[in-house]
């Protein structure tokens, strides 16, 4: 014998109708209706008698009710078949007997008759006023109608604005609404080149999953985690990754949602999250941008924005409010922790800050393989070409360029994606959209193919400089006439004074060729020149690098993940006379610069003439071809220049140092 499992019942299907949704409207379109369907049926029925006199009719079998006109209503006056007449403004009412049946006629907006009521007495016809007014329809139309309109209208706004914010009329601190909850399938596979950032978060996952392994040994988790780095390398995303490892609730919220106009609306949301996550424990906050919540309470002074800072001490409540033992982690994201509130970032709260940073070399390499699994790439595609190419770019960078890619393939109507494809597509996330359209005059690209030359001269010559990848004098971005293409092999953290100096010496290259082999500047140096102002500067003001200021420190460089300094050059700590001896350096720095440029150029004439032909004829010239004539040239006139020591030759030297100490010892 079989029985059926006891199934739960299913779930009542959604009521998507307007009115179940809307019942105050729903009242109010039958009320409307009723009272219309009430005053139709009411007009034209009322018979006034005349004042003083009783009105006798014979009783009829049946009545019935005409509509006629008013010159139908003369001719039936004028017959003495009408027996009663009741006068209103608008409308006449009559009443005649014929034969067994009683006729109530209704005559519709009569017009003035002076002659009517003569023709009454006339016939002895009695006659009376009627009142087409009804103070029961009156007042529903003047006073109750109106309000439950006003009513309904009030209530409509109120039921959509606090759902904005979260809830019901009761509701306006509910969180549900704004966070999304989820269980990630992301895993750390997922999640490419931040090796680092994965090793720290790693303990955290094997908490959530055996929690009693930990707390029998009195050992505390840390509660909160804040994850730090340039937009774009992947915070969220190694979030997700520790949710999806640990297999539990991922509650992800932005820390902007909290932020409303109504004082204490975010402080009870944090306590609504937080009561959802301990519910579902164990699970993982995930509170993306603290900055807009988190924000220094002493940066905003006394006008500082109420609702803002309740929130924030409500989270710091929370934060402090549930055990240690509790398995709860929240995990937050930034990319400007130098403005957070230091109530944030005590032990306790969030113990620990990893860096989830832009990656090397290596790092790059592994984040392209990860993002064309699913594309369709041609075996000539190099991904360790391209990880060198990009230096400096974030993972969010990267996977742009792979789609990019797969775009421009598409486009062509490819089978598969291409080196070129990938090549454009990386330049076009460094340098901005081709503009093939743009016409440009013959004098004006002669112009960019020197100024361009010039550069990529430079950079190949000069000790320190960036290798030249692709020189181009194809319009790009928005105001980019020509580029040159410098693209370094590996992420540099430090900088040396000459490699500072050579990148001043690129930059000034191009002016140089344009007085050299033009014979007249134009402004396309316009950027190069601030460029190397600010270098100069920042040598100066900043690094210690001269014999202005010394090894003291002009202006404070606070650095920050969004690309500028956060608070460079907003205080001046120096004299005016040191300012002017620093403009000076400046100037002369840039003046000395120039004219060894100009020396190095006229050097390599006839290197800057072949380049600049071939550019105007084809208007791209590869880096390899770039070396290749310099190479040439420098062979023929048997030219030595001084070449940086690769990270190669310096780990031999170092190596060779080691035997020989060795051996001295020995």
């Amino acid at each position: 014998m079989s029985t059926k499992p006891n199934l739960p019942p299913p779930p009542p299907e959604p009521n998507n109708n307007f009115f179940n949704n809307n019942p105050l409207l729903l009242f109010a379109a039958l009320a409307v209706a009723a009272i219309l369907i009430f005053k139709y049926f009411a007009a034209g029925t009322e018979m006034i008698p005349v004042s003083g006199a009783e009105t006798t009719q014979a009783p009829a079998a049946r009545t019935i009710s005409k509509n006629i006109s008013y010159s139908e209503f003369k001719e039936l006056l004028k017959e003495g078949r009408i027996e009663y007449v009741a006068i209103g403004k608008t409308t006449l009412q009559a009443s005649s007997l014929e034969g067994s049946t009683r006729v109530n006629y209704v005559i519709r907006r009569i017009v003035p008759d002076e002659t009517l009521l003569p023709l009454l007495e006339e016939k002895r016809v009695g006659y009376s006023g009627v009142s087409e007014d009804n103070w029961f329809i009156d007042m529903v139309f003047s006073w109750v109608l109106p309000v439950l309109i006003f009513f309904g209208i009030w209530m409509l706004l109120t039921n959509r604005m606090q759902k904005s914010i979260g809830g019901g009329l009761l509701g306006m601190g509910s969180a549900k609404k704004m966070i999304n909850a989820e269980k990630p399938d992301v895993k750390f596979d997922d999640m490419a080149g931040n090796e680092e950032a994965k090793e720290e978060v790693k303990e955290v996952v094997d908490f959530l999953k055996n929690p009693d392994r930990y707390i029998r040994l009195g050992a505390k988790i840390p509660k909160g985690i804040l994850l730090v780095g340039p937009p774009g390398t992947g915070k969220t995303l190694l979030a997700k990754a520790v949710a999806g490892e640990a297999s539990v609730p991922f509650f992800s919220v932005s820390a902007s949602s909290f932020i409303e106009m109504f004082v204490g609306v975010g402080a009870a949301r944090v306590r609504d999250l937080f009561e959802q996550a301990k519910k579902d424990a164990p699970s993982i906050i995930f509170i993306d941008e603290l900055d807009a919540l988190g924000k220094s309470r002493a940066a905003s002074g006394f006008g500082g924005n109420d609702e803002r800072e309740q929130t924030l001490n409500q989270l710091l409540a929370e934060m402090d409010g549930f055990a240690s033992t509790e398995p709860i982690i929240i995990l937050a994201a930034t990319n400007r922790p130098e403005i957070l509130d230091p109530a944030l970032l005590r032990p306790g709260r969030f113990d620990r800050q990893v860096l989830v940073d832009k990656p090397d070399c290596k790092g790059r390499l592994e984040i392209l393989r990860v993002h064309v699994k699913e594309v369709k790439l041609d075996a000539n595609v190099d991904l360790e070409v391209i990880a060198t190419m990009t230096a400096g770019l974030a993972g969010a960078d990267l996977a742009n360029i792979v789609n990019e890619a797969t775009l421009l393939a598409g486009r062509k109507n490819k089978d598969q994606v291409e080196a070129d494809d990938m090549r454009e597509a990386v330049e076009r996330s460094i340098a901005g959209l081709e503009k093939k359209s743009r016409r440009i005059s013959p004098k004006e690209k002669k112009i960019v193919a020197f100024h361009e030359s010039g550069h990529a001269l430079l950079a190949e010559t000069t000790k320190g400089a960036k290798k030249v990848n692709k020189v181009s004098i194809i319009p790009r971005g928005l105001a980019a006439l020509g580029y040159t293409l410098n693209t370094p092999e590996e992420n540099k953290y430090l900088m040396q004074r000459h490699e500072l100096i050579a990148e001043v010496d690129v930059l000034l290259a191009g002016r140089a060729a344009e007085e050299l082999f033009i014979g007249e500047i134009s402004t396309g140096a316009g950027n190069d020149l601030e460029r190397a102002t600010d270098i100069l500067k920042s040598m100066v003001m900043i690094y210690g690098m001269s014999d202005v200021a010394g090894l003291m420190v002009m202006e404070k460089h606070t650095t920050g993940f969004l690309g500028s300094p956060y608070g460079f050059g907003k205080s001046k700590e120096y004299s005016e006379k040191l300012g002017e001896e620093t403009d000076h350096y400046i100037r002369t720095q840039l003046d000395e610069r120039y004219e060894l440029v100009k020396a190095t150029l006229n050097t390599y004439r006839k290197v800057i003439d072949q380049m600049s032909a071939e550019l105007l004829g084809l208007e791209i010239l590869e880096g390899a071809r770039v070396r290749e004539i310099i190479a040439k040239f420098e062979d023929e006139h048997g030219i030595v220049r001084e070449v940086e020591e690769t990270d190669e030759e310096i780990m031999l030297l170092e190596k060779s140092a080691g035997d020989e100490n060795a051996a001295a010892v020995a």
